[in-house]
């Protein structure tokens, strides 16, 4: 019997197949690529010659963006005689400018990978399992399709439509994920859409949606960035764009000033070895630094009163420990003039003194001169020149005195003059009058009050002193920038973690504000397609029998505040809660590796008729009834929005550059096949559509409009350009005021209602440091959180809980080559995975000496990680770039049926990180809380 890998890889194939796959490896060898071996697969010339058989090269250069990450760097793809051979960045694309990150060469790789899936799939083992061959054999893709809309009418015949679900990755626009919500309203289903979202970075959107109104990544201006304060966030490894952030760190660390970065992090990675502070902090603690900071910004008076605002009697009420009242009462106005009685005596005390000391120097010199005409008058004629002199001197500097205390005088009485008089304080008026902000007195006094650098210091391990040095850094080097991600944001108090990070950017002014925190990625002009999918909707889908809830719970009682919990699909499906799932498919998201207790979902798919498109073997092929693999993407046709970038609006087209090398078919154009076979009149509706190539031409006829400013109007100027874009960015918030960008420049003000409407959507439409989202679920907080009800719209500190068991925190990061996972079967990514520990080949645990030394670990020692979820192997590598109390391994690590590289022979037993990892979710946002969890680790 073939083992699974030869049955994944090499399938009963058809000659065409065959010779397909010939044909993509004489690419992939062209290449150089290496086996596990170490040995180099070559063919021959005859296997090598192009399929036109053309003598004469003739390359084409075709327009497309990348797929590495979410940013979409748009790109040059080079084919000669109808091989790729190299990607470049696209030169007049404002994103990429010509550059490309590491992963961005990662696109020919992946078309000639040899391990690629050639064609439709069906699987004929019916035992499902880690170790399981599949048993694939090729089919059509007329039976594959029929297949799929067979099982989703039994389905709907049944009334049982809700168990057909879509679980989804990284979506490219409308026409892949996209299509999704058309489709399962007009077939009947909640579960057209689920999301890998609260498995990436959940937390951060929420975080912003709640203080600033939009749920959405920031968009930031870091070239005008002249602090970068970091939290958690790889921004030299998988912090979006990344290719733009490399761009950007080259003219922050050149420009005049240079900008100043500091990096809170559990351990040494590339951007903590480039920044100028690295500050080592206690695993899920970064909010009790977040917090201290914003108590040294408030006592030492450092905020933005343009933005945040001031209290109306001129005076910095902000004291440790000590409360503010909302308004001034008859005993706060009656110490006030005390206060100022005590001035004003003590100013004329000061004044007296003053007066006096200068009628004595006057007096003195006065005295001096006096003496010296004596003198003078009795002297002798040889006495007298010399006296005279003295004289002379002492009427000159009486003058030069008298003229510089008139000068005095009348520059002091100009500052009074101008002087506004001291405000005050009025009883039942407020003590402190906000702008943009909500309720900063409020949170000072549940909150902030007691939060001080020397508390901060025993609860996240950062020395008060670097505390107050970088909260003064920040507040006053304008403009700066704070961010975070999963860092700080994947424990179960992330939120807050979060809100406390974030209210940073708005103390200081930096919301919207030119070198700051720009703002959100402004929307496309695309236009709407000419046909409603609301015209075919059948009695079945309208029925109220269709409201039932997601299989993963997200929008009820029990996740009111989350866009999706991915990572409760598996859990909620073994229980039955709310029912069982028939039938999955999956597109660009692997949760039998990725998702936290991942063996769960191993479980979960041995129940389901799984359906899977990727192109590429993975840990979900293993799983699959059936495999409908996409087109690589330099195979696709294809748009989507980037994000996030500096706020004003772009669009990338992807181009084919080359034919389907095999009998693959992209994803959107699957949903619509599969639609045209569902019974009823959502047929009718994709038969109208057609094809995924048609809704990019109906959705371009919106640049006629709108043109870009690099000239694209329609459908073949886009494919041209291969951007859309729009400068600049909308709107601008400088010292208080807010601006909006007329044609010219930034020349209208907007009212307090616009500046609601378009960038600060809250409810309030300010800056909420107290949520109102959150005064609304106060209850469903102190039942998940235990924090009292009035505490709950405040940024606040709570402690993490942990997940696993043992004595070690375990953190498992993404990597600057890392491209989601998709990277473990390239060699030539593998061979720089680690960069700052200097892993080859193999992922190391990176532990510290005096934890390794413990446990009698040496550097380059086999290891077991361990707890309560289960055991992986891994090597170690001993170095003091992370915590005693922490061991690092990343994300990378692990894939068991990724390809041939990713399961080289002679390697250590395979297992995710995930494997260790337990399933807690941060409440408020549902984020997977990956980096809280405990370990032990022994040496095998």
């Amino acid at each position: 019997m073939n083992s699974p890998e030869e049955s994944i890889l090499n399938p009963r194939i058809t000659r065409r197949r065959f010779l397909q796959a010939s044909g993509a490896v004489a690419g992939a060898a062209g290449l150089g690529v290496w086996g596990g071996s170490g040995t180099l697969f070559t063919l021959d010339a005859a296997e090598a010659k192009t399929e036109t058989g053309a003598a004469a090269a003739e390359t084409v250069i075709t327009k497309s963006f990348c797929h590495q990450c979410p940013a979409r760097c748009g790109i040059d793809v080079y084919t000669t005689n109808g091989r790729v051979h190299a990607v470049y960045g696209t030169l007049d694309n404002p994103l990429s400018n010509g550059k490309l990150c590491p992963k961005g060469h990662y696109a020919q790789y992946l078309l000639y990978d040899p391990d690629r899936i050639k064609g439709p799939m069906k699987r004929t083992n019916p035992k499902k399992g880690r170790h399981e061959d599949p048993k694939f054999v090729p089919i059509s893709w007329d039976e594959a399709l029929q297949t799929v809309a067979d099982r989703l009418n039994a389905l709907r015949e049944k009334g049982e439509s809700h168990r057909f679900a879509v679980l989804t990755g990284r979506g490219w626009g409308y026409t892949d994920v996209g299509l999704l919500k058309e489709f399962g309203e007009m077939y009947g289903t909640p579960n057209y859409n689920l999301g890998h979202s609260s498995m990436c970075s959940d937390a951060s959107e929420t975080v912003k949606h709640f203080m600033d109104g939009h749920h959405a990544y920031s968009a930031y201006d870091y070239s005008n960035c002249n602090y970068l304060l970091v939290f958690g966030a790889g921004f030299l490894e998988a912090f979006r764009p990344f290719n733009g952030n490399m761009q950007n760190w080259g003219k922050m660390r050149t420009k005049s000033p240079k900008t100043k970065v500091t990096v809170v992090d559990v351990h040494l990675n590339t951007t903590g070895s480039a920044a100028d502070r690295l500050l080592l902090v206690k695993p899920g603690r970064d909010g009790a630094l977040a917090l201290a900071m914003a108590h040294v910004i408030l006592t030492e008076g450092l905020w933005d009163k343009n933005f945040v605002g001031d209290f109306t009697d001129g005076v910095n009420h902000f004291k440790t420990g000590a409360e503010i009242a909302a308004a001034f009462t008859d005993k706060d106005v009656k110490a006030w003039q005390e206060e100022q009685a005590r001035k004003a005596a003590k100013k004329a005390e000061s004044d007296a003194k003053a007066a006096a000391k200068k009628a004595e120097e006057k007096a003195k010199a006065q005295a001096e001169i006096d003496g010296l005409k004596k003198k003078l008058a009795a002297a002798s004629a040889k006495d007298k020149p010399g006296i005279q002199k003295k004289l002379d001197e002492a009427l000159k500097k009486q003058a030069e005195a008298e003229a510089s205390a008139k000068r005095i005088a009348e520059q002091r009485a100009a500052l009074d003059k101008d002087k506004k008089p001291e405000p005050r304080p009025v009883a039942g008026a407020e003590t402190f009058r906000e702008k943009w902000t909500v309720g900063l007195i409020e949170w000072w006094n549940a909150e902030l009050k007691d939060r001080t650098p020397e508390w901060a210091e025993q609860v996240c391990g950062i020395s008060a002193k670097e505390i107050i040095a970088v909260a003064r850094e920040f507040a006053t080097t304008k403009p700066a920038v704070a961010l975070f991600e999963r860092g700080a944001s994947a424990h179960t108090n992330g939120v807050y973690n979060g809100m406390a990070i974030h209210a940073l950017n708005a103390l200081t002014g930096n919301m919207f504000a030119k070198g700051g925190l720009r703002g959100y990625q402004m929307k496309t002009a695309w236009a709407k397609l000419p046909i409603k999918h609301e015209d075919y909707m059948d009695d079945y889908a309208k029925s109220p029998e269709r409201k039932k809830p997601r299989i993963d719970m997200a929008k009820t009682e029990k996740w009111p505040l989350v866009k999706n919990m991915m990572q409760e699909i598996a859990v909620n499906h073994l229980k039955g809660e709310p029912y069982k799932l028939d039938t999955a498919i999956i597109y660009m998201t692997g949760a039998v590796f990725s998702g936290p207790d991942c063996t769960k979902w191993e479980d979960a798919w041995r129940e389901v008729f799984v359906i899977d498109t990727s192109p590429y073997p993975g840990e979900t092929n293993r799983f699959a009834d059936l495999i409908l693999p996409d087109h690589t993407y330099l195979e696709r046709l294809q748009i989507a929005d980037t994000y996030p970038y500096e706020g004003y609006p772009i669009s990338m087209i992807r181009v084919p550059a080359v034919k389907p090398l095999y009998d693959t078919k992209v994803f959107g154009d699957v949903i619509i096949e599969i639609g045209k076979r569902i019974k009823g009149p959502m047929a009718e509706y994709y038969k109208k559509v057609g094809n995924t190539e048609n809704i990019i031409k109906w959705m371009c006829e919106g640049f006629k409009d709108k043109p870009g400013d690099n000239g694209v109007v329609d459908f073949e100027t886009f494919k041209q350009k291969g951007v859309w874009y729009r400068k600049p960015y909308a709107y601008l918030q400088k010292d208080g005021v807010f601006y909006k960008w007329d044609g010219q420049g930034y020349n209208y003000v907007m009212s307090e209602e616009e500046v609601k409407v378009e960038v600060m959507p809250t409810p309030t439409g300010k800056f909420e440091l107290k949520v109102t989202e959150l005064e609304h679920h106060a209850d469903y907080v102190h039942k998940r959180l235990g924090i009292p009800p009035e505490k709950a719209p405040f940024p606040q500190w709570i402690e993490p809980k942990h997940g696993g068991d043992g004595d070690l925190h375990f953190i498992s990061p993404k990597l600057a080559l890392q491209a989601e996972g998709r990277s473990a079967n390239l060699p030539h990514a593998t061979a720089a995975m680690q960069p700052a520990q200097g892993g080859r080949h193999d992922v190391f645990l990176e532990i510290h000496p005096e934890t390794a030394a413990k446990r009698g670990i040496q550097d380059g020692d086999r290891v077991r990680i361990k707890n309560k979820i289960g055991s992986i192997e891994v090597l170690a590598r001993v170095t003091q770039a992370t915590r005693p109390d922490t061991v690092v391994l990343p994300m990378i690590h692990g894939h068991w049926a990724q390809g041939r590289w990713a399961e080289a022979k002679g390697r250590l037993p395979t297992g995710s990180t995930n494997e260790v990892t337990e399933n807690l979710s941060e409440p408020l946002s549902g984020l997977a809380c990956y980096h809280s969890g405990l370990v032990s680790v022994e040496k095998v």
